[in-house]
């Protein structure tokens, strides 16, 4: 099915489906299809979509969703779940965060452009057919090859009716640590949702290239609580008290860097706190001489740490969050 003509509403209701939406022809000939799970309910309700792969080398999400998927029966469904497991097909095949056909982030490319670049492309059209008729956007990310994450969940926090909504439903998704952002830079999938009213949540994970069964249980679980939460299943959303509810830009393109390129050695870990002026980690040469000593530009949670030993100058090594005032 060509995605341009990809019609939500007409899809099966009390029917479960896997679509191949057909979006342009690759270098080597072959069509570039992005692939979809259709849930859609006996009786009429919102629409929740879930993203995963929007970047190539991040994985829980693109096992979770099958597995929700598999627990979904229409005749239990108020509404539809529609889900695109891998959205960015050319970096997930090259296990890349950006597309290695035009070099760009298909997460900082929405609203897109249906003229430009394939990435272009393919956030023109995700975004036309499928995502500005959710009525709640849940992307599934992870930290990567390249970074280390907590298992969390991350939402936009305008001071607004949307902030309001949205803060609620992140909270029932059941994640231990919880990330507002009073500000999301544009090019996102949830400035996306917030330029056109939608709820829009995402998830990080540990990564590394790697799966734990505990985080895709976790992606698994929390989209089911945000069905119940969205009266689309029955049930109550089961989801405790956060350990951790943070508060900062999410804004991973700009992080403490390294200086020097070399051996990257943290001296904290992930959910830690530090004061200004702590030492966080350390870059040595080949010979185990301290090139750069790490330090924190001010008290906050260790959010983010690079997961590669081998560094470059100019990459990020560490990126904090604030702890949410009461």
């Amino acid at each position: 099915m060509n995605i341009e003509s990809f019609d939500i509403q007409a899809l099966t209701r009390n029917a479960k489906q896997v679509l191949a939406l057909d979006l342009a022809r690759m270098p080597d000939g072959n069509m570039l299809s992005l692939p979809a799970l259709c849930a859609v309910g006996r009786e009429p309700g919102p629409t929740l979509l879930v993203l995963a792969g929007v970047h190539g080398d991040e994985y829980e999400g693109i096992v979770a969703i099958p597995e929700i998927f598999r627990q979904l029966e229409p005749a239990n469904l108020r509404g539809m779940f529609l889900a695109v497991p891998v959205c960015n097909v050319p970096a997930y095949l090259s296990a890349t965060r950006s597309s290695p056909i035009d070099g760009l982030n298909l997460a900082r490319a929405f609203p897109g452009d249906p003229n430009g670049s394939l990435t272009q492309r393919i956030a023109y059209w995700l975004g036309e057919r499928v995502m500005r008729h959710a009525d709640l956007i849940i992307d599934l990310h992870s930290a990567g090859i390249a970074y280390h994450l907590p298992m969390l969940v991350g939402y936009y926090r305008p001071d607004n009716e949307l902030g309001r909504r949205t803060r609620g439903l992140a909270l029932q998704f059941g994640a231990d640590v919880v990330w507002a952002h009073p500000q999301i830079a544009a090019g996102r999938t949830l400035s996306f949702a917030a330029e056109r009213g939608i709820p829009g949540l995402y998830t990080e994970a540990p990564g590394g290239g790697r799966v734990r069964p505990a985080d895709v249980e976790m992606c698994v679980r929390g989209v089911l609580n945000s069905l119940k939460a969205l009266h689309m299943l029955d049930g109550q959303a089961q989801a405790p008290t956060p350990t951790h509810r943070l508060v900062g830009s999410g804004d991973l393109d700009h992080m403490i860097a390294a200086r020097h390129g070399g051996l990257f050695f943290s001296h904290v870990k992930l959910l830690d706190d530090v004061r200004a002026g702590d030492v966080l980690g350390e870059v040595r040469d080949l010979t185990g001489r301290t090139l750069q000593e790490v330090r924190s530009p001010g008290e906050g949670v260790v959010i983010t740490t690079r997961g590669l030993l081998r560094v470059n100058a100019g990459d990020g090594l560490f990126a904090l969050a604030q702890r949410e005032k009461a």
